[in-house]
């Protein structure tokens, strides 16, 4: 028995796809995965970022975008969904494919799973340092305390720095505020 062929879909047809889709589906290579539905883990860390940063996001007048808004990324056409996005400012959108997208976050952060953290730390970081605005990338586990954090230097290399205990706190350069991994991982516990 032969596994059935996945099919593969142009540039142009995945807009279309999207549009008419309930979930967030991903593009790579002609491939279209669905993005939605991880896990409670992901889901209670994802809730307490937009809870914890939210407000002081909004007090430095920044904005914070959930993760179904799309972000336009240059080097990989169209457009990708990170779980969470923000920047400082007016945001900018550009219409593709009938949808509009995000063409100016300076913060994208993603919470890891099993299936996309390569893609996640690698061909998805690379590419969306084409985007202009962006200097600053949150990678949050969802199996361990732990974030890495990259940012942006003046001469576009990027500072690479690891958290990993609970009484950590890191400085976001997105709106100069705080963020413990308390706050992160409230309510969660791992063995």
């Amino acid at each position: 028995m032969s596994a059935l062929p996945k099919p593969h879909y142009t540039l142009e047809e995945y807009p279309g796809l999207d549009k008419n889709s309930e979930a967030r589906p991903g593009y790579w290579n002609g491939e279209v995965f669905d993005m939605s539905g991880g896990s409670q883990e992901h889901a209670e860390i994802e809730l307490n970022l937009i809870e914890t940063l939210h407000p002081r996001l909004t007090r430095q007048g920044c904005r914070m975008f959930p993760a179904n808004v799309r972000i336009r990324v240059p080097s990989l056409p169209p457009y990708r969904y990170a779980d969470l996005s923000a920047l400082c400012g007016q945001a900018q959108f550009v219409e593709t494919g009938g949808l509009d997208a995000l063409t100016n976050p300076a913060l994208i952060i993603e919470v890891l799973s099993p299936s996309t953290e390569a893609f996640d730390r690698g061909d998805k970081f690379t590419s969306s340092q084409s985007i202009p605005d962006f200097r600053e990338y949150l990678l949050v586990a969802r199996h361990r305390h732990h974030i890495t954090q990259l940012l942006r230097q003046e001469d576009g290399s990027w500072l690479h720095r690891e958290f990993n205990s609970l009484t950590d706190t890191l400085t976001l350069m997105t709106g100069n505020c705080d963020l413990s991994l308390s706050e992160v991982y409230r309510n969660l516990s791992f063995s």
